[in-house]
C-alpha cells in the first residue's frame, strides 16, 4: 500500500523459497500442495502466509497437530486458498 520496499526482490525470493521448503518442518510438503502458499508455522499455534506481492495472512489456533503445526490454522488456510483460488501453483 505505501509503496515502501522493505527488502530488495532477491531477498524477498530467497524467503519465499525458504519459507515454502522448511517453514512447517517435516509437514512443509504437505502445507505446499494443500494451501499451496509459502508460510511459517511457530509452535503458538499461529501461522503466517504469504502471497508473493498480494498479501500476507496470519492465522492463530493453539491446538497443534502430531507435526506441531495448528490443526485449525492450516484447515482454514486451505479452505482459504481453494474458495478464492488463490494458490500459486
Amino acid at each position: 500500500m505505501t509503496k515502501v520496499k522493505v527488502t530488495n526482490e532477491s531477498k524477498s525470493k530467497r524467503i519465499n523459497a525458504i519459507m515454502q521448503l522448511c517453514g512447517f518442518y517435516d509437514e512443509a510438503g504437505e502445507f505446499s500442495f494443500r494451501v499451496g502458499l509459502p508460510g511459517k508455522s511457530g509452535v503458538g499455534g499461529g501461522i503466517i502466509a504469504i502471497h508473493p506481492g498480494e498479501y500476507a495472512i496470519a492465522v492463530w489456533s493453539p491446538k497443534l497437530n502430531k507435526k506441531g503445526n495448528s490443526f485449525k490454522g492450516m484447515k482454514f488456510l486451505e479452505l482459504f486458498t481453494s474458495k478464492t483460488e488463490s494458490s500459486i501453483f
